[in-house]
């Protein structure tokens, strides 16, 4: 299937009058970390559905819709990449994970990581050497940041929770909130599996981690512990200003 073919099912489920939303929440403004991105209303379990139509779509079409301007076909060509990964065998995985890492600057919002991050490149890296995490984690690009600790999600999906304390460690001077966000993110769903070793991370660290960093960590903490962290957390005064993005 064709490039064209795919992009024609996906604009078949188009509403332009969700657009403003769309970009209001993605922040497609001046200044924005997702300025420029253009929307064209398509929801993900509409997108989902066309994946899984288009199913066995090749590299070239997933290529051209990966390096679209609009981001339904962006996210779309990542499904299809995740699709292709988790169906494969070991030489088409491989081809997929170093396709995904030279393509990270059009895996250009939150949203295209969090949905192919884990279940390509933590797939990919689970039973190998986790330094290519360690590298991303060090990039100057914003979104291999974001996929370095992502991806471990698939770790902690299967109790291993090392490497996200690892990546976590070395974002902690970052300075976007979508970082702050994702490490947060990770680190809460490492305590979901093992509450006393997210408490060890954090006893040891919470002067030093960003405010929202923590508030997403400890979110189902009890009321009386998150109020404790919080009162021990870093003061907004001695960071950078960060930015205030979603999600």
């Amino acid at each position: 299937m064709t490039a064209a073919e795919i992009r024609r099912r996906l604009m078949t489920h188009a509403d332009p009058g969700s657009v403003p939303i769309l970009q209001s929440f993605f922040k497609t403004g001046a200044g924005q970390y997702g300025e420029g991105d253009v929307f064209v209303g398509v929801r993900v379990p509409a997108m989902r559905g066309v994946c899984r139509d288009c199913r066995g779509a090749g590299l070239d079409a997933i290529t051209t819709l990966l390096r679209s301007r609009v981001h339904e076909e962006r996210l779309l060509a990542l499904l299809l990449l995740v699709d292709m990964f988790t169906r494969g065998d070991e030489t088409v995985r491989r081809e997929v994970y170093g396709f995904y890492l030279s393509h990270t600057a059009f895996i250009n919002n939150w949203d295209l990581v969090d949905s192919s991050a884990a279940p390509i490149v933590g797939a990919w890296l689970y039973e190998r050497s986790r330094a290519p995490l360690r590298r991303l984690a060090k990039s100057a690009l914003l979104w291999e940041r974001r996929i370095a600790i992502v991806a471990t999600h698939y770790f902690i999906r299967r109790g291993d929770l090392d490497e996200t304390f690892r990546i976590a460690d070395l974002l902690l001077d970052e300075t976007h909130d979508l970082i702050h966000k994702a490490v947060g993110w990770m680190l809460r769903e490492a305590g979901n599996h093992d509450g006393a070793a997210e408490r060890r991370f954090l006893n040891t660290r919470v002067d030093r981690m960003p405010r929202t960093m923590l508030r997403y960590a400890i979110e189902k903490f009890p009321p009386d512990e998150r109020k404790k962290y919080l009162q021990g957390s870093a003061s907004p005064g001695r960071r950078k200003r960060s930015t205030r993005d979603k999600p």
